[in-house]
């Protein structure tokens, strides 16, 4: 059966991989799956048909056979628990590469999309640049932990795992704030899941895709 994602039409990242159908592609990619993509635009998202698959009208979703999913972090799982590559098959091991799935998702990445909200959304408002500082703040207080645990090691745990594709994902986000910068072990952590040649075959993906539609429209 044909595994089918969706992802933007074009991003509003313009392909810089941050868009969430890039960590389902480098997830497919891991794990060896081939894959279609089927273009969503904006205003298709909220048509019937994709919210019939996506109630919240986002991207990426997921389609195999009869089965639909939405949730980036439930679609890698599925995948990792699916196929080989990106779970351990130890127990206890499998149950804390699951754990770092949520941290990313849960507690890593909601500051960080705060800190997005602030730097682009609210920057405007008036009151924007007293918050800014508090919460970039709060964005370093999970980064001093995970950097903490993290120590000199390659990964979170002892392989790579999809607790590591989720988690270098959501830190990316920070790059073009420079506060990734600021924890040499984390910025060298973002880079070697970079470096996988799935990574790399998932960004190629991506970006091309909108290097295409800009080329078409300019």
């Amino acid at each position: 059966m044909t595994i089918t994602i969706t992802a933007f039409e074009r991003s509003p990242d313009g392909g810089k991989g941050l868009a969430r159908d890039t960590r389902v592609r480098w997830a497919l990619e891991e794990v060896g799956q081939p894959y279609e993509v089927r273009l969503v635009s904006f205003a298709e998202m909220n048509a019937p048909g994709h919210l019939a698959i996506h109630p919240f009208g986002q991207i990426p979703t997921y389609e195999e056979g009869s089965l639909s999913l939405f949730e980036t972090g439930s679609i890698v799982f599925h995948l990792a628990e699916q196929h080989t590559g990106l779970l351990p098959k130890d127990r206890n091991a499998r149950a804390r590469a699951i754990t770092w799935m949520f941290a990313a998702l849960n507690t890593v990445e909601p500051p960080i999309l705060e800190l997005t909200t602030a730097r682009i959304f609210e920057r405007d408002m008036p009151w924007s640049e007293e918050r800014l500082p508090l919460v970039k703040d709060r964005v370093r207080a999970r980064l001093d932990k995970l950097s903490a645990y993290l120590g000199v090691a390659d990964w979170l745990d002892d392989t790579f795992s999809a607790g590591d594709l989720l988690m270098v994902s959501v830190l990316l986000r920070l790059r073009m704030s420079g506060i990734l910068d600021e924890y040499q072990n984390l910025a060298a952590y973002v880079a070697r899941g970079e470096a996988r040649p799935a990574y790399i075959r998932a960004f190629t993906a991506q970006f091309a895709i909108n290097a295409s539609s800009t080329s078409i429209t300019s």
